[in-house]
């Protein structure tokens, strides 16, 4: 990892990924429940608040291998909560495709 600064523009961007994804489809897809998917696009937003607060507060600063293992757990965990986001919002879409 480069820096913590990189890690935060990230978190950003994907999050801002997924959560673009949860307006396009909003937009362009009028079948889709509308509260299913503000509810999805509420808990990217959580999950960017808290991944942001975590990297700005790591654990262990004093052992750099604690450091090392608490940044990548939160890069796991980004990459998690946005692919979970993104099946989730699959799943809404596939529901009105059928």
């Amino acid at each position: 990892m480069a820096s913590v600064r990189d890690l935060k523009k990230d978190i950003d961007l994907i999050m801002s990924l997924a959560l673009s994804d949860c307006f396009y489809v909003l937009e362009y897809n009028s079948d889709v429940d509308d509260k299913a998917v503000y509810e999805i696009a509420g808990d990217i937003v959580k999950s960017h608040r808290e991944l942001r607060l975590r990297a700005i507060h790591p654990d262990g600063k004093d052992n750099p291998k604690l450091v090392k293992q608490y940044y990548k757990k939160i890069v796991e965990d980004m990459l998690a909560s946005a692919d979970a986001a993104l099946e989730r919002l699959s799943a809404e879409v596939k529901k009105v495709a059928k």
